[in-house]
């Protein structure tokens, strides 16, 4: 079995609160996910207006994507055994009904490569 970040991003919602009824949708989806089995980290939210991205050892910008207009809010591993599969549990988060994204990787392990 492999593993896979799933990375939550968002395009127009930055600072949007999620209703508690959406709150209730994304636990429901950890919770299946983890039912199955495939749940390796639940990861975390992550900040917007606390964040610095570092280009060089001079040059700091604020914001995580300073040239884009999406941000990342949070990120979480799972087990799958192809990135196909991660891609299916990817397509029923409910993040879709707020503008949101989900972008997967396959995490590598140190000295394998992808295939």
């Amino acid at each position: 079995m492999k593993e896979f970040v799933l990375i939550f991003r968002h395009s127009d919602t930055a600072h949007e609160i999620p209703t508690p009824e959406q709150m209730r949708e994304r636990m429901d989806w950890l919770a299946r996910i983890a039912a199955e089995n495939k749940l390796a980290d639940k990861g975390k939210n992550l900040s917007v207006g606390s964040a610095k991205t570092v280009r060089s050892k001079t040059f700091v910008t604020d914001g995580p994507y300073a040239e884009i207009k999406e941000f990342i809010s949070g990120f979480m591993m799972l087990k799958a055994e192809s990135i196909d599969e991660a891609v299916e549990f990817a397509k029923s988060n409910p993040i879709f009904e707020m503008g949101g994204f989900v972008e997967v990787r396959e995490v590598i392990v140190s000295g394998a490569r992808p295939v």
